[in-house]
């Protein structure tokens, strides 16, 4: 929902004429602090979540780091296995095929 230009006249002349030109300041002060009181607090809430969860976090990463090296060495290893094997059955063919060829 966006404001226009004459709305946003509109709604400075009500203030004006509610509170007056003295309380118009004072106003605007309040409404700061009450802005930069509530930032400090989202802040420090999310400050003290960083805080309690970073051991949980750090672990949590340590073990994937771990799985992930698991999975590859396992992985490395079958494809080795699997490719020795394969070797070892083309070798296998060639010679039947050999054999069947010379008699």
């Amino acid at each position: 929902m966006a404001f226009g230009g004459g709305e946003i006249i509109l709604v400075l002349v009500v203030f004006l004429i509610l509170f007056g030109s003295n309380k118009i300041p004072e106003l605007a002060k309040g409404i700061g602090k009450g802005m930069r009181e509530f930032k400090k607090a989202t802040d420090d809430i999310k400050r003290e979540i960083d805080t309690s969860t970073g051991g949980i976090t750090k672990d949590i990463t340590d073990s994937a780091n771990s799985i992930r090296k698991n999975i590859t060495d396992i992985t490395s290893d079958l494809t080795s296995d699997v490719n020795d094997a394969t070797g070892d059955i083309k070798k296998d063919l060639n010679e039947i095929s050999n054999n069947i060829n010379n008699s």
